[in-house]
C-alpha cells in the first residue's frame, strides 16, 4: 500500500509563507506526476499545483501561480508545495497526490492516491 506523509500545515497570518512537504513510501512512483489539491468543508477539491515524473515542469492555476511553487526530489521521494503571500482564501485542507501516469493529475481522477491532508489556516 502506497502511502504519503505530508507535513507543515498550519497556522499562519495573512502575507505569510508555508513549505508543504510531502514524501512517499515507494521509490517506484519516482517517475509519476504528482501535485497537491485542496478543499474546504461544502466544496469540491481544487487543483492547486502538478508536477510532471521528471520534474521538469509544473503547472499551477491563475489563483496561485504568482504566490506558489511546487517542486520535487525523486532521490527523497519527496514533493514539495511552497506558499508565499498566503491569504485567507487559501486556508483549506492540502492534499498530496499521485498521478495515475507521468503528467499532472490536473483532474481527481488522474489522481492514483492521495494524502492524508494537512490544515493549512490563514487569519486575516
Amino acid at each position: 500500500q502506497v502511502q504519503l506523509a505530508e507535513s507543515g500545515g498550519g497556522l499562519v497570518q495573512a502575507g505569510g509563507s508555508l513549505r508543504l512537504s510531502c514524501e512517499t513510501s515507494e521509490r517506484t512512483l519516482g517517475g509519476r506526476g504528482m501535485g497537491w489539491f485542496r478543499q474546504v468543508p461544502g466544496k469540491e477539491r481544487e487543483f492547486v499545483a502538478g508536477i510532471l515524473g521528471s520534474g521538469a515542469r509544473t503547472y499551477l492555476p491563475n489563483s496561485v501561480r504568482d504566490r506558489f511553487t511546487i517542486s520535487r526530489d525523486n532521490a527523497k521521494n519527496t514533493v514539495y508545495l511552497q506558499m508565499n503571500s498566503l491569504k485567507s482564501e487559501d486556508t483549506a485542507v492540502y492534499y498530496c497526490v499521485v498521478s495515475r501516469g507521468s503528467a499532472y493529475p490536473l483532474t481527481q481522477e488522474e489522481v492514483s492516491y492521495w494524502g492524508q491532508g494537512t490544515q493549512v489556516t490563514v487569519s486575516s
